[in-house]
């Protein structure tokens, strides 16, 4: 099962796209859609209170696998 290794981010700092370990590159849609699915690892899929949905790395998992401490694109 493939796990995110880069993320791409907007003017904002928001994640808008990532890169999974087996070279595909999706969208954050796609990427939550696929998490929501169970086919990435290390990642699970919340909702804010304005029901949007985002993704947030497993608690436990090392702080190093941070989403947002990941590399850009």
């Amino acid at each position: 099962m493939p796990t995110i290794n880069q993320v791409e981010k907007n003017a904002q700092g928001d994640i808008t796209g990532v890169r999974l370990d087996d070279g595909r590159i999706l969208s954050i849609t796609q990427a939550i859609e696929e998490a929501e699915r169970g086919n990435i690892k290390g990642v699970f899929v919340g909702t804010a209170v304005n029901g949007q949905k985002y993704l947030r790395t497993r608690r436990g998992d090392d702080a190093d696998d941070n989403l947002d401490s990941l590399s850009l694109m």
